[in-house]
């Protein structure tokens, strides 16, 4: 079984800040020691793929679906 890697979208980031949009929630099964808790999307996915995760983006608390949920790169 392949390891799960959660993650959220921060909300104190705005759209033009240089700053990672994203904050590690929790890990599954998954041998891996993380050092940051906020990461870029392209850092999870190439930490996914290496290590062969799957990667959840968590649902945001105010009820927004994934889909409704824009993530500008």
């Amino acid at each position: 079984m392949a390891g799960k890697i959660f993650y959220r979208e921060r909300r104190k980031v705005g759209e033009k800040e240089k700053k990672p949009r994203f904050k590690l929630v929790a890990v599954a099964d998954v041998n891996v020691r993380f050092y940051s808790e906020h990461l870029r999307k392209k850092e999870l996915e190439e930490i996914a793929a290496t290590i062969g995760a799957e990667l959840i983006l968590l649902k945001a608390a105010n009820g927004k679906s994934d889909e409704e949920i824009e993530v500008k790169a």
